[in-house]
């Protein structure tokens, strides 16, 4: 079967990965550079311990808070677009404990994989940089701890145990915070993935699997038979032939399928890295600042900082300000951090968020043959492999890895 992948960022790769083992004959469609967006930029780690949904209780009420506030970790940038308010307006609807605990359960259960199938990527002679380090989520108040912990039992039915820390005990896990660091939750199951060298692992095993990659080329138009989607033209006019089609192009997957006929609600939220070369400081673990909304990840000769969430933003400029909120969240939090010698330039870019806060998986209704697998949020690193290959099964006829209820929110066709 030749299946066209539109977009080539992890997710995307990972699904061509998936489709390439199961006998398809797969075309990916990348129109810049492979993993050059979010997959490059985000927080570069498996992020089981942050599997929660963006959508949570009093999450978009603290945001019209702090809007005037041009630092803050969540910025909501007031807009007239009309898709753009239904998006904020559908959110507002899940923010509720009840869709937030069923979405954490989801994430958890996508995500519960993600260890076994990048270590058996690896084992499989994908060649990528991944460390074993666990993770710290760091709080300065009790406050922001004790509401955080409210969402610890799903973590513990999944069997994710974290160890509750305070005072010395969180400089005793990592000894380069300050003081002001009081309390901490220390999961043992996160690692950190160097997002560049995934990609590249990726390239190269899907073009020994005779995956042909297509960077540098953008979607003109869908050729069409009926109910089904027969070729992808390209801008330059190049017919690609098609006998199925995935949609993995983060936030433009939106706009493909609307060209299909199908109304999938992804929009951007925008995000921040920084990465210091060689890292001004060395770090035990990775950590979040929980209050700041700020990642730490140590890898290879480097340390990248991650964070912010802006909704309504239509570029991928850098806003120094929430740069430099990020930058001081790091000053503050630790003891010697000095002036975070090794910086280099920052990086800002899209990632593609959903109303409900989930991903979308499965086939579209409006054409028999087309599939979305995208609107993975701050998590495509960790549900990357899990969605993939809920995927591949959707595609093949084998069985789903998320029960019926489950397989059903995160259906394209969901209300």
């Amino acid at each position: 079967m030749k299946t066209v992948i539109i977009g080539g960022g992890v997710v995307g790769l990972t699904s061509a990965y998936e489709l390439a083992l199961s006998g398809h004959d797969v075309t990916v469609i990348e129109a810049a550079r492979c993993g050059a967006g979010a997959s490059h930029g985000n927080a570069a780690k498996i992020a089981i311990a942050e599997s929660t949904p963006v959508p949570a209780p009093g999450v978009l009420l603290q945001g019209i808070r702090w809007m005037l506030k041009p630092d803050s970790p969540l910025s909501i940038k007031p807009s007239l677009a009309p898709g753009y308010l239904k998006f904020l307006l559908q959110m507002a609807r899940h923010c509720n404990a009840r869709d937030f605990e069923a979405g954490l359960d989801l994430h958890l259960r996508l995500g519960e994989d993600a260890n076994d199938l990048f270590d058996e990527y690896q084992a499989q002679g994908i060649d990528f940089e991944m460390h074993d380090r666990g993770v710290l989520l760091a709080f300065e108040t009790r406050e922001r701890f004790d509401e955080h912990c409210a969402s610890l039992p799903a973590f513990e039915a999944a069997g994710h145990r974290p160890r509750r820390l305070h005072d010395d005990e969180v400089r005793e896990a990592e000894p380069a915070l300050s003081d002001r660091i009081r309390h901490g939750l220390s999961f043992s199951a996160d690692r950190q993935i160097e997002p560049d060298s995934l990609t590249a692992g990726l390239l190269a095993k899907l073009s020994d699997l005779g995956v042909v990659v297509r960077e540098d080329t953008r979607v003109g138009r869908f050729v069409r038979s009926g109910d089904a989607v027969t070729a992808v033209v390209t801008s330059d006019s190049e017919v690609i032939k098609a006998d199925a089609l995935v949609i993995s192009a983060g936030v433009p997957s939106g706009v493909l399928a609307g060209q299909l006929g199908q109304k999938v609600p992804i929009y951007s939220g925008k995000g921040y890295s920084i990465d210091y070369s060689p890292a001004p400081i060395q770090l035990r673990t990775s950590l979040t600042l929980e209050d700041a909304r700020v990642a730490l990840t140590p890898l290879n000769g480097m340390l990248r900082l991650a964070g912010t969430m802006e909704f309504g933003s239509t570029d991928d400029d850098v806003n120094e300000v929430r740069v430099g909120a990020i930058r001081r969240a790091a000053q503050e939090a630790f003891r010697d951090w000095g002036d975070g010698q090794g910086e280099l330039a920052p990086w800002a870019g899209s990632r593609p968020m959903t109303p409900d806060g989930l991903p979308v998986i499965g086939r579209l209704d409006s054409v028999k043959n087309a599939y979305n697998n995208s609107g993975d949020s701050m998590l495509g690193l960790t549900l990357a492999p899990g969605s993939a290959r809920l995927l591949s099964g959707l595609m093949t006829g084998g069985s789903s890895t998320l029960p019926g209820e489950q397989l059903a929110r995160v259906s394209p066709n969901r209300s």
